[in-house]
């Protein structure tokens, strides 16, 4: 692959979108390399955590404007352009295990959508969001009018897509965009951390998890207990389930062990 660099060790694979000579933007060739890539993840069942993070100090720019520019669209290549994003935000979100979004520097626009549709996501202290689709006359994409209400409420959501406005690593973590703040050079160590835990976690409680939570806020009681009770059975008769009722019967550690967060500085 020419504009991402991917790895795979110990059940975590590191997607990092390598083009920096433009800031890491989703223009064509990164696009069609990035839907290949989830679509090859998807189908690998040794995969069981996945990293996606950016190099050179930016997790990705957005769009690829410049080309943008160079060569307007048509409605119907819009669309189709769109139906390509499609395929990469549906393969993400929908992937039936955890995924981590490592950001350091700018995720803005379609960046910014991208790491939205992670299961977690670590800021380095320089990182910065923002929904800058208004500043050149789009709307939000790769799914952002979906997940950016989920993670910080509907007015918020109106706010950062109208104003278009930066918002900080320390932000982010109080908006609830980020789950930790962490020095640049911590941050993939700790993805790492995090990647390697969830990978040794059940693999099949982690997708019902998963899949459940995803359709939470547009479902109701009854059909979350339909989807726990269903759920359960599947994790509570898999391998991972009945070794960790012998481990806690026998008085030994867990297989699974959740990372402790590293020390602030002072």
């Amino acid at each position: 692959m020419e504009t991402i660099e991917y790895t795979c060790a110990d059940g975590v694979a590191t997607i990092a979108l390598n083009r920096p000579e433009a800031r890491n933007a989703l223009g064509a060739p990164v696009v069609a390399e990035l839907d290949a890539l989830l679509g090859q993840i998807t189908r690998d069942d040794t995969v069981r955590a996945v990293i996606l993070t950016g190099r050179g100090g930016v997790f990705c720019a957005g769009g690829d404007v410049r080309s943008m520019h160079a060569a307007p669209r048509s409605a119907q290549t819009w669309r189709a352009g769109m139906r390509r994003a499609h395929r990469i935000v549906r393969a993400l979100h929908g992937l039936d295990r955890p995924v981590i979004a490592a950001v350091d520097g700018a995720a803005f626009g379609a960046g910014f959508s991208l790491a939205l549709l992670a299961d977690i996501v670590l800021v380095s202290t320089r990182a910065r969001f923002c929904m800058a689709f208004s500043r050149v006359g789009l709307v939000p994409d790769y799914g952002a009018m979906y997940t950016l209400p989920r993670s910080v409420g509907l007015q918020r959501a109106k706010e950062l897509i109208f104003s278009a406005r930066e918002v900080g690593a320390e932000e982010a973590v109080a908006l609830g965009l980020a789950l930790e703040m962490l020095e640049p050079q911590a941050l993939m160590d700790r993805a790492k951390a995090l990647a390697l835990s969830l990978a040794g976690a059940s693999a099949e409680a982690l997708a019902v998890a998963k899949d459940g939570l995803q359709a939470s806020l547009g479902s109701d009681l009854e059909t979350m207990l339909q989807i726990e009770a269903s759920g359960q059975g599947i994790a509570g008769t898999a391998e991972h389930a009945l070794d960790a009722f012998g481990r806690f019967a026998r008085k030994e550690p867990p297989r699974f062990q959740w990372p402790a967060a590293p020390a602030a500085k002072g």
